[in-house]
């Protein structure tokens, strides 16, 4: 017998229509097996597809799922964001107004909502490691790493290499070798690499890029919250707690941007969210 379940595809970190991070949303995950969940992750193709669930934990307004089309994450910051946007869209109530609580893998998580529109999450902690290894050059096809700052592994329940670049330039000019690059991922055992380099003379501080590899290819995020909240981490590790805006997705023709907030309530990693499709999903 057919199902058909509400289903939106939402683009995420960016202010105009296909300049982010295009998102999957099972609006109805419900029923749906392990099996089921992986295949449909595998079928969008994209880099993560979210299924909502009822909460199992009171203080929830839902819990979600996060598939890539290859393994299940316990959190990821797009998908986060691209399923509480499409779920107020929707008309969900909330338990607390203005503020939605998620239940995933990690634990809760909280996101806002601001007046122009803008959704943000709580940055959940993060467990950081400086890293040493020779190759990282080799790797990135770069000698423009910048040595003041430390290479760091940061574990937010998905693990990142944060590698800091003397300039955004040297950021977008990085042509990975692939095989060094798999070498190095595989000796820090994570999840991706980003680099990041300071910008001049435009609204937003930073240029970073989100590197991984998939199925012996490179392959590049769009827009990547978890990395972005791992890197503010990072900053606020050095002692830094000064509020910045970050640009991504630029050398592949993305308009991504993010917006990083320390604030006395936690640590906030935002920016817009379109939905691009709206349909249902026939099972």
């Amino acid at each position: 017998m057919t199902q058909l379940r509400a289903f939106k595809q939402v683009d995420v970190f960016t202010s105009s229509p296909l300049g982010g991070n295009p998102l999957a949303v099972i609006m109805e995950g419900a029923g749906l097996s392990d099996e089921q969940m992986k295949a449909i992750a595998r079928w969008t193709n994209l880099s993560e597809t979210t299924f909502v669930l009822p909460p199992e934990n009171p203080q929830a307004d839902y819990r979600v799922r996060i598939f890539t089309p290859d393994t299940e994450f316990p959190f990821a910051g797009h998908p986060t964001l691209g399923t509480a946007h499409a779920l107020l869209e929707s008309g969900i109530a909330l338990k607390t107004p203005g503020q939605i609580v998620q239940e995933c893998g990690l634990g809760l998580v909280t996101v806002k909502r601001f007046d122009d529109g803008a959704l943000a999450f709580a940055a959940p902690e993060a467990v950081l490691t400086e890293f040493s290894d020779a190759p990282i050059s080799a790797a990135l096809n770069s000698e423009a790493i910048e040595t003041q700052l430390p290479v760091t592994v940061a574990d937010m329940g998905i693990r990142w290499l944060l590698v800091p670049m003397k300039s955004a330039d040297a950021v977008l000019a990085i042509n990975p070798d692939v095989v060094e690059f798999e070498r190095l991922m595989r000796k820090a055992r994570v999840d991706g690499v980003m680099p990041f380099g300071p910008l001049d003379g435009v609204a937003e501080r930073y240029e970073v890029r989100g590197l991984l590899t998939e199925r012996g290819s490179l392959v590049e995020d769009p827009v990547t919250g978890s990395a972005n909240a791992c890197l503010a981490r990072y900053f606020q590790a050095q002692g830094v707690e000064l509020d910045y805006r970050v640009r991504q997705g630029t050398a592949i023709a993305r308009a991504g941007r993010l917006s990083v907030t320390y604030a006395a309530d936690g640590l906030w990693i935002g920016g817009q969210t379109l939905t691009v499709i709206e349909g249902t999903l026939r099972l």
